[in-house]
């Protein structure tokens, strides 16, 4: 079949006849400096607002149809238990703002959350909407948040340095009023909509979320607050008092408030007029520029450096021992030249000091939240202020003015209101603006280049409309070929449809829904990656001089009537790692959780350029049987060999694993608040290995020289069992 189209014009012709969303139009603004010209007369400087219609953006997203089943138009309650004791907090609707906003507006109305973030560079403004599942919403491929404007970037020439970054306030809060003024009059009436399950409803828009880091935060918010880094009971702002200060400073008035709050001169904020709206209850928690990068980055990696040296925490990173899935610095962290949220979050699982900020850190993580984990929220942070003033007397901090650290305070409330600190992370934007900021930039000529950014834009949203639509009447004649074969074997369709009440897409309130049983999988590979391995290479490459014992023992105790001994003639299968697959954590995901356990020899290097690789014998958790959210009943072990019997010793289909144990977990140091455990040998089945775990070896007070990462297992005597290693781990002690 011949295309319709024979070069790229015309290809870029048919795709601009394609369906796309809401249209890009140009808004010219001229601003008037206070520098003059030669002639006296006041400069200019002319820019560009690119905006799109919001109301006609949220009509995009709360009528996908892709969204179907994603999509939520009530607030409810959910709980972990039937009778509704035990609250749960996930998602928007399922928090407190959506509930009280909703006794606000009349019967029959249907709330749409909106979630704005900005970005200074290129300043790109981005929309959501709450009624969207935040799974959903962090799904780049999705499109579950959109493009709505570039505000303008100019540099104001024409005004004087001491007034442009003033300047620079009041066109971004004159921008914004123009980009969002459609959402003025929706938010008061109410706009019908089509849904994504194709029932109308009238949709009141109302700004719920800003996402931003804090110097926006102020440029939205027209003030800025000090003492921001002691436990203070701050209460927050009110709106209405806002504008009544600016209005009387506006008018020629000098109420004390306006130097007492710190507040600019912008007598038009962008949101004084938007309905039903708190500005200074939208400011979300962020955890990439809060927590690992600010807090976690900025300070506590400083704050640790200024103790111990450079050259100190560069040795300890070094000998940290490998884990599945960890970046190693291999070179230490001060030889970083460029920092990435990536690099932030790796150093996260190993660096274990400031344990109330670690706490306080993964807690905040959490994609679902309970009373209980809202309490270790406050009380880390409690911990956290009560000790803090150890760092001045080590002389690391002279203040704690921080305005990263007084956000931390307003991380439970925010919860509360909102859901998890998930549904509003500042990296699905910051990753955004990689499409439609630095790739549009890169399609243009780079002249004039706004224009053909939105056009850039505009076609791509046409594409992946036409091919959701395409794999949609796939879909639907699939499903159109399983109904007739229902139908012939009596299958009454119109029962679904008695079933489609009113009430269809209420969400249930009582519970949580209820994840099918699911047990933990061990998988290996079909065919073993080392067959027929000698017992003298076993003890050699595998360091498994016990193994023979451990092995006569095993089959004493699990095949009583086996008469053969093994002996240095057996051979044995050999896999390089098992993968355990295990139901869902609802605190961390509703996916299925899956870790790699490994236990792999050394590998020389190999011809030409290609390196070896040093040796992976991961340690583990093993069950005694209970199965328990926590640690209890699990002890600490490192998989040396992963195999199975030989046909001489009889049928058994259940693989095995040589084990080098360590000592029972002991009570938690009182220091790091890790269990510590020392360094027997046994044969188990591995459906005993319920996950892998990372030990941290005890340092004291400046660490051995010779330990690596490859080594540190073999020459450090006493652990730590690292409960940070990630956010599942942290949960098994934490939260029961």
């Amino acid at each position: 079949m011949q295309p319709s189209f024979h070069n790229n014009r015309s290809f870029l012709k048919k795709v601009d006849e394609l369906p796309h969303g809401a249209a890009w139009s140009c808004k010219k603004i001229s601003v008037q400096g206070n520098r003059t010209d030669e002639k006296g007369e006041p400069l200019h400087e002319d820019v560009e607002l690119w905006m799109r219609n919001p109301v006609e953006c949220i009509k995009d997203l709360i009528g996908n149809p892709l969204f179907k089943d994603h999509m939520v138009y009530t607030p409810a309650c959910a709980y972990m238990d039937s009778a509704g004791l035990h609250r749960v907090i996930d998602d928007m609707w399922t928090a407190d703002w959506w509930c009280d906003m909703q006794k606000q507006l009349p019967e029959g109305a249907t709330i749409a959350p909106i979630i704005l973030a900005s970005d200074k560079t290129s300043y790109p403004v981005y929309l959501s909407i709450g009624n969207i599942a935040k799974e959903k919403q962090r799904q780049m491929s999705a499109q579950a948040t959109v493009l709505i404007g570039y505000l303008p970037a100019g540099k104001l020439d024409c005004f004087t340095p001491d007034e442009r970054s003033l300047a620079g306030y009041q066109l971004f809060h004159h921008c914004m009023s123009l980009l969002l003024q459609p959402l003025v009059a929706a938010g008061e009436d109410g706009v019908e909509m089509v849904c994504a399950d194709s029932l109308i409803r009238r949709v009141y828009p109302i700004l719920a979320m800003y996402v931003a880091d804090f110097p926006e935060q102020c440029l939205v918010a027209c003030f800025a607050a000090d003492e921001r880094g002691d436990p203070l009971t701050s209460p927050m702002q009110e709106p209405a008092l806002i504008k009544e200060i600016l209005e009387k400073r506006k008018t020629g008035h000098h109420p004390a408030e306006f130097d007492e709050y710190g507040l600019c001169t912008v007598y038009a904020p962008f949101w004084a007029n938007l309905p039903h709206s708190d500005i200074f209850l939208a400011f979300t928690p962020d955890l990439l520029h809060q927590l690992h990068k600010g807090i976690f980055k900025d300070h506590l990696v400083k704050w640790c450096i200024d103790i111990v040296g450079k050259e100190e925490m560069d040795a300890q990173f070094k000998a940290m021992p490998d884990y599945a899935g960890l970046q190693h610095f291999k070179k230490g962290i001060s030889m970083v030249k460029q920092w990435t949220g990536t690099e932030h979050k790796e150093m996260h699982p190993v660096l274990v000091v400031v344990r109330a900020i670690l706490d306080f850190s993964y807690y905040a993580q959490l994609r679902l939240h309970t009373a209980e984990s809202l309490n270790g929220l406050e009380s880390a942070l409690a911990i956290f202020h009560t000790n803090k003033d150890v760092l001045q007397e080590l002389n690391v901090r002279e203040h704690f003015n921080i305005p990263k650290l007084h956000q931390l305070s307003h991380y439970v409330q925010s919860i509360l209101l909102f859901g998890a600190t998930d549904g509003f992370n500042s990296e699905l934007p910051e990753r955004l603006h990689i499409d439609f900021a630095k790739e549009a930039y890169r399609a243009s000529n780079k002249c004039d280049y706004e224009e053909q950014m939105a056009l850039w834009l505009q076609r791509q949203e046409a594409v992946f409309l036409h091919g959701s639509y395409l794999n949609w009447l796939l879909e639907q004649s699939q499903l159109s070929l399983t109904n007739s074969t229902h139908c012939e074997h009596g299958y009454d369709s119109d029962l679904d449809s008695e079933m489609e009440g009113p009430d269809a897409d209420v969400v249930p309130v009582n519970a949580l829904p209820v994840l099918p049983e699911q047990q933990m999988v061990h998988i290996l590979t079909k065919m073993p990656a080392y067959p027929q391995r000698s017992v003298q290479h076993l003890v050699t490459a595998h360091g498994a001089t016990m193994f023979l014992p451990a092995l006569k023992l095993f089959l004493r105790n699990h095949m009583p009537h086996t008469i053969i001994v093994p002996g240095l003639q057996d051979r044995f299968d050999i896999f390089r790692q098992v993968v355990i697959t295990a139901p869902p954590n609802p605190l961390v995901s509703k996916s299925p959780r899956q870790w790699r356990v490994r236990a792999t020899p050394e590998a020389p290097p190999g011809h030409g350029r290609k390196p070896g690789s040093p040796a992976k014998f991961d340690m583990a958790l093993m069950s005694n049987g209970i199965r328990s959210r926590t640690l209890e009943g699990m002890q600490v072990g490192q998989v040396r060999i992963i195999f199975t019997l030989p046909r001489q010793f009889g049928t058994y289909s259940r693989a095995l694993a040589y084990i080098e144990w360590f000592t029972p977990l002991r009570e938690p140091d009182p220091s790091p608040g890790l269990h510590q455990v020392s360094c027997s040998t046994s044969v188990i089945h591995i459906d005993k290995i319920t996950r892998p775990c990372h030990l941290i070896p005890k340092m004291g007070q400046s660490i051995d020289w010779e330990w690596t990462s490859a080594n540190v297992y073999e020459l450090a005597s006493d652990f730590y069992l690292n409960t940070f290693i990630d956010l599942d781990t942290f949960c098994m002690p934490a939260i029961d």
